[in-house]
C-alpha cells in the first residue's frame, strides 16, 4: 500500500510539473512608421524577432494609403491617375469610412482632405484658409461624392481627395496584430502613433495598463502628465485630442480637427476622447467623430453604439477640466490623476 501511495503522489507531481503553463520571455521591437513611431511587445513563444517583417508590412501599407508617399494608391487616385485598382487594406478603410460617415451623419468624412490641408495640416506647409477659399473647397467634400465599384474608386468631381488619416493608422495596429495571431501569438500589446491594441495578459501575467494623457497644451510627451490609467484585455484604444496639433494665428487657436460640414476646425469645449472597443481602425474613426461632435452630441451617438467605451475630458465654462466616463471604462481604471 505505501508503494502504491508514494506511485501516485509521484504521479501527481508529474502530471502537475507538466500541467503547469511555460513562462515565456517577452520581445519588444519598436521603430518608425508613417510619421511617427511603433512599439511592440510580444509573447516570444516562436523565439522570433519579427522586427523586419513588421517594418515590411506597415511599408507595404504604407504604399496602399500614405497620402505622404506620392506613389501610394491613395495619392495615385487623389492626383486622378486612371484605371488604378485598389487592394484589400484600401477596401477595408473604405467600407469603415462610409460605415463611420453615416453612423455620425457626415460627422466624419474622409474627403475632408483638401480643407485640412488649407488650414495648414496635412502636405500643403501654409495654411490659406480665408472664407472665401475654404468654401470653394467645401464643393469636394462629402462621401457621396466618391464610391468604389469593382475595385475602383469612382469621383463624381476631379477635386475630389482621399485622407484616411482619421482611420488608417488605427487599422495598421489591426493589421500587425492579425499578423501576430496568425503566427500563434496570444499575449501581446501593438501601438502605432498612440493607437494601440491589447491581447491577454503582460509579462507579469496581468492585463495591459494603458496610460490616457492629460489634454493640456504643451503636453508633447506622451505619458508625463496622465490624466488616468486602466487595464484593458483584449481591447483597442485610440484617443483624438486638440492639444498637439495646433497653431496660434493672430491670437486665435487652430486645431487640427476640421468639421466637413463648415469646412472650419471644430470648435467646442470637448478636449480629448478617449475610445475603447474590440478593432482599433473603428476606435480610431469614433474617437475623431467624437472630437468633431462635441460633448453633447458625442453622448448622443454613444447611446447607439454597442461595445464601445469612452473617457471625454472637456472644459467647463471657468476652463477646468471634467471628465465623462462611460461604466465599462471606469471599470478599467486603476489610477486617476490629482
Amino acid at each position: 500500500m505505501s508503494t502504491k501511495f508514494l506511485g501516485i503522489i509521484l504521479l501527481m507531481c508529474v502530471l502537475t510539473a507538466s500541467c503547469k503553463p511555460k513562462i515565456y520571455e517577452y520581445k519588444r521591437i519598436e521603430g518608425f512608421a508613417q510619421g511617427s513611431t511603433f512599439h511592440i511587445t510580444y509573447e516570444n513563444r516562436t523565439d522570433k524577432d519579427y522586427s523586419d517583417t513588421v517594418k515590411s508590412i506597415l511599408e507595404k501599407f504604407n504604399k496602399s494609403l500614405s497620402i505622404y508617399d506620392s506613389t501610394s494608391i491613395i495619392s495615385r487616385i487623389n492626383n486622378n491617375e486612371p484605371n488604378i485598382t485598389v487592394d484589400d487594406w484600401f477596401i477595408a478603410v473604405f467600407n469603415k469610412s462610409a460605415e463611420i460617415n453615416k453612423l455620425t451623419n457626415g460627422a466624419f468624412d474622409i474627403t475632408v482632405g483638401p480643407v485640412v490641408h488649407a488650414w495648414g495640416f496635412g502636405t500643403s506647409p501654409i495654411p490659406k484658409h480665408d472664407t472665401q477659399h475654404i468654401d470653394s473647397l467645401l464643393q469636394f467634400v462629402g462621401m457621396e461624392k466618391v464610391q468604389l465599384e469593382n475595385r475602383q474608386v469612382i469621383k463624381t468631381k476631379p477635386g475630389v481627395k482621399l485622407d484616411v488619416n482619421a482611420l488608417a493608422q488605427g487599422y495598421s495596429v489591426d493589421v500587425v496584430c492579425d499578423f501576430l495571431k496568425r503566427e500563434g501569438i496570444k499575449n501581446y500589446l501593438v501601438e502605432i502613433g498612440g493607437e494601440l491594441q491589447a491581447k491577454g495578459i503582460n509579462s507579469k501575467g496581468k492585463p495591459w495598463s494603458i496610460g490616457i494623457d492629460k489634454p493640456i497644451d504643451g503636453n508633447y510627451d506622451a505619458g508625463s502628465n496622465l490624466e488616468s490609467i486602466i487595464q484593458i484585455k483584449d481591447k483597442s484604444v485610440a484617443t483624438s485630442g486638440n492639444y498637439r496639433k495646433f497653431y496660434v494665428e493672430n491670437g486665435i487657436k487652430y486645431s487640427h480637427t476640421i468639421d466637413p460640414k463648415t469646412g472650419q476646425p471644430a470648435r467646442n469645449t470637448l478636449l480629448s476622447a478617449t475610445v475603447v472597443t474590440s478593432d482599433c481602425m473603428t476606435a480610431d474613426a469614433l474617437a475623431t467623430s467624437f472630437m468633431v461632435l462635441g460633448l453633447d452630441k458625442g453622448k448622443e451617438l454613444l447611446s447607439i453604439l454597442n461595445g464601445v467605451d469612452v473617457l471625454f475630458i472637456y472644459s467647463d465654462n471657468n476652463g477646468k477640466l471634467n471628465t465623462f466616463s462611460t461604466e465599462g471604462l471606469k471599470s478599467m481604471i486603476v489610477e486617476m490623476s490629482e
